[in-house]
């Protein structure tokens, strides 16, 4: 399958290289009082320190720090509280690890800018580009490792659904044009989120699953953010600390079709998700990508 835009196979943070040609562990920090997930919640830094040293220990490479939640009826914080709560926790842990990549998660150019400026590596931008100004900008200027994620309309809109015409091909038209903006700005480390959970329905959620190995063709890594979402929560009737098994499933799934980056709350469990898979694969299991 051919790529539209040039592959690449490691991804730059401050300390070095993350080798993308092995699937990578981005664990789940939200410096938040309201995530949907209470065990991923880091509201003391003791306790994001402790947390952070036991993903490490189980496999992370990538440290996801957010502290605004994009759960659905989530309630908007101003950028000055967003920054008051991930600051000090990057700091922190730059400070205690300091060659782990960390990635801040917002949708705020501002946010971002503190927060690689105390210490963070990746921008992991939930808005797409779309939720504030310049960002595309600012990213290739200053050559930040940017997680580009699939959503649509503003923050208050991020849980609506829009009228696709077909959502994997839309979803894919979206991202290609953006990619192509970034290059074209000189932006040479970008990272595919297709979104799942934000602007689709739950069948639509499933369809850009089922379809995931479409999206190595855009030539740039596949980040994949399913960890004990909705998505699985109402297949199954239970709730997000029942939510691991189908977790597991949908992971399986997703490093069949190329996925390079899980974004997960449970990183044993997603690292030996992936060394089942690959193990799979030595034995003959087909790449879908």
């Amino acid at each position: 399958m051919e790529a539209l835009f040039p592959s690449f196979q490691t991804i730059r943070y401050k300390s070095g290289l993350i080798d993308l040609q092995i699937p990578q562990i981005m664990g789940i920090l939200n410096a938040t009082p309201d995530s949907f997930f209470s065990a991923s919640r880091v509201g003391v830094i003791d306790d994001c320190i402790a947390l952070a040293a036991q993903m490490i220990e189980e496999g992370a490479s990538i440290l996801d720090v957010g502290g605004h939640s994009t759960r659905p009826d989530a309630q908007a914080v101003s950028a000055q509280e967003e920054q008051d709560r991930v600051l000090p926790v990057i700091e922190e842990l730059r400070k205690a690890f300091p060659n782990i990549c960390l990635s801040v998660d917002t949708y705020r150019l501002s946010v971002a800018q503190a927060a690689i400026q105390t210490g963070a590596d990746w921008f992991n931008d939930v808005g797409g580009g779309q939720m504030d100004e310049g960002i595309f900008e600012w990213v290739a200027e200053n050559q930040v490792p940017y997680i580009l994620t699939h959503s649509v309309g503003a923050f208050s809109q991020v849980h609506q659904v829009p009228d696709y015409t077909h959502v994997v091909e839309d979803v894919w038209l979206d991202m290609a044009k953006k990619i192509n903006i970034l290059h074209t700005l000189g932006a040479k480390d970008v990272i595919l989120d297709p979104g799942f959970g934000f602007s689709k329905s739950l069948d639509q959620n499933y369809q850009l699953m089922a379809q995931l190995h479409q999206f190595t063709r855009l030539g740039v890594p596949l980040l994949v953010g399913i960890s004990r979402k909705s998505m699985i929560q109402k297949v199954l009737g239970t709730k997000a600390d029942e939510s691991l098994n189908g977790t597991t499933v949908l992971h399986t799934l997703a490093l069949q079709q190329g996925a390079q980056i899980l974004r997960v709350h449970d990183v044993k469990e997603a690292r030996q998700v992936i060394q089942i898979v690959k193990k799979l694969q030595e034995n003959g299991l087909p790449n879908l990508s």
